[in-house]
């Protein structure tokens, strides 16, 4: 239970910085949209290589 609540309590904080944080915010969205392109690519290039063969 200790270790829910330390995880949950992680999780709020570090909301509350990024809400507080503009800089913050537009560093970790960048990088969060950054990854789910490069795994869209992977992804999409898997598939066609899958295909192709």
């Amino acid at each position: 239970m200790t270790g829910r609540k330390a995880l949950w309590t992680t999780i709020g904080l570090g909301a509350v910085y990024l809400m507080r944080n503009k800089g913050a915010r537009d560093k970790v969205m960048t990088q969060v949209r950054n990854i789910s392109g490069s795994m869209r690519q992977r992804k999409g290039t898997t598939t066609t290589t899958t295909l192709n063969q």
